[in-house]
């Protein structure tokens, strides 16, 4: 005779806990929301407020500054694309909760990793959690954003925060750990605090890896931002959504055509001031 093993009620416990937070927490996640909504506006106003030959201009000569004029060219052909398109107002919401998902990921992250970096106890502790956010499915960061936030374009914050936060930690780790031993005993042998050693040596020397997980993060930003559409954020995602919904592939293309164009000058941009010279 089969013995039944009862399944462990999980998910009931995940939606109690879910379901606490929310009332437990619900003034602090509405100033969240608040505040962050704040800045979601601001910063479409102020890219609203330019007009797009103006923002254009803008960066490509910002791609022409930090890489070269090659990165310039394309910058300036792919940007005309996405007008050309009609595309421009929903890259530009796409920019937005990018930029402002990176920021809040990049302050989160930094401080987490360098305290990892100096700490072997926190690093054991801090990587298997990492892990677990990395191969967790992208989808599932939705799940608990809207119960916290709702609808809207502060969950997709949420949710690409989470999802594009290890990169920046693993990185910062990674860079502090691999700085030679030999440097960190000659700032001891001259007498250099805990605090003088990471803001003179283990930092500068550790930026270009710092960066590259800058990189990644605003990648994987872009990526949930898409993917974000369907809890109701706004731009390029929202396209491709409302492309899928209404069987318009050629919509959908376009949409994610701009995406690319997006991804691969924040791609370009980041690596050429990871390099620190023109490409």
């Amino acid at each position: 005779m089969a013995i039944e093993i009862p399944s462990i009620p999980l998910g009931q416990w995940i939606e109690g806990g879910l379901d606490w937070l929310t009332t437990e927490y619900s003034g602090v996640t509405r100033g969240i929301s608040r505040v962050t909504q704040t800045g979601i506006d601001g910063l479409n106003d102020a890219l609203f407020w330019l007009p797009p030959w103006a923002l254009l201009l803008i960066i490509v000569g910002l791609c022409w500054w930090v890489s070269s004029h090659r990165l310039a060219i394309g910058a300036a052909l792919g940007m005309a694309l996405i007008w050309n398109l009609d595309l421009w107002d929903p890259m530009i919401e796409t920019l937005t909760l990018v930029v402002i998902a990176t920021l809040v990921a990049v302050v989160i992250a930094m401080p987490v990793g360098i305290a990892a970096a100096l700490s072997e106890r926190l690093y054991r502790t801090i990587m298997p959690v990492l892990d677990f956010m990395q191969t967790m499915p992208a989808f599932v960061y939705l799940i608990p954003a809207i119960p916290f936030f709702g609808i809207g374009s502060v969950s997709a914050i949420f949710a690409t925060v989470i999802f594009s936060m290890p990169p920046a930690i693993r990185f910062t780790t990674l860079g502090i750990r691999q700085v030679p031993v030999d440097l960190i005993e000659a700032a001891d042998a001259y007498g250099a605090t805990r605090r003088q050693k990471l803001l003179k040596v283990q930092l500068p020397l550790s930026l270009p890896t710092v960066m590259a997980g800058i990189n990644q993060t605003i990648m994987l930003a872009l990526s949930m931002v898409v993917i974000a559409a369907m809890i109701g954020a706004d731009g390029l995602g929202s396209e491709v959504w409302r492309a899928i919904q209404r069987l318009r592939p050629g919509d959908g293309f376009e949409a994610g055509i701009a995406v690319v164009i997006l991804a691969m000058l924040l791609d370009r941009v980041t690596q050429s001031l990871r390099k620190g010279r023109k490409a």
